[in-house]
């Protein structure tokens, strides 16, 4: 298969995803050689109740044409129990949401790394954008980021200890004035440990 066929395959997928019922909480199952290079998900669950599925994560790595691994990022928001209004969203360096602390700091793997929430922020690796939860407690986030792969590697969120994702309490302001407590969206509202999808 050449890379353009594959990359048309992986967009299929996408907009097959795209196509879903919005905030279904079931998980879209891909066919396997529309995948593309590498597949992962994440069921999210309230950090207050742990049995309480919030929502869910899909990743999805394709190669660029300059050869540099993108990962397509789709983060949906169906529980009441986060409130409308914008929600920091970030990946946290382990795979462990029991309790919610566990996930401990932001992914930012290399030889520099500062994982602290509100250090070095927005430029871990882990970084999203902000996800907006609508006045049904229900919300989208779609972006790509070429700061983290899910293929082997440097910035692979699989390492030794695997990652998740979080969604905070507040929105990440980007913390335009330098470390600040809670600048980065303040504490955690739901997480998701991140799985690959064979």
């Amino acid at each position: 298969m050449t890379y353009y066929s594959r990359l048309g395959s992986a967009s299929i997928v996408l907009l097959i995803v795209t196509l879903q019922p919005l905030f279904a909480e079931e998980t879209v199952d891909v066919p396997e050689k529309a995948i593309g290079d590498k597949l992962a998900e994440a069921k999210v669950h309230s950090c207050e109740n742990s049995d309480e599925r919030v929502g869910t994560l899909t990743l999805l790595e394709r190669v660029s044409e300059e050869g540099i691994k993108l990962v397509d990022v789709e983060l949906e928001i169906f529980g009441e129990s986060l409130e409308p209004g914008k929600h920091a969203v970030h990946i946290h360096e382990t795979a462990a949401c029991t309790p919610c602390s566990a996930a401990k700091g932001h992914f930012d793997p290399g030889p520099n790394s500062n994982s602290s929430p509100d250090g070095n922020h927005p430029f871990h690796m882990g970084d999203l954008p902000n996800i907006e939860v609508d006045e049904n407690n229900r919300g989208r986030l779609w972006t790509t980021t070429s700061r983290i792969t899910l293929s082997d590697g440097p910035l692979s969120i699989f390492d030794e200890d695997g990652s998740a994702v979080i969604v905070h309490v507040g929105a990440d302001t980007y913390c335009p004035e330098g470390e600040k407590a809670g600048c980065a969206g303040g504490a955690r509202a739901a997480c998701g440990v991140i799985k690959r999808v064979e």
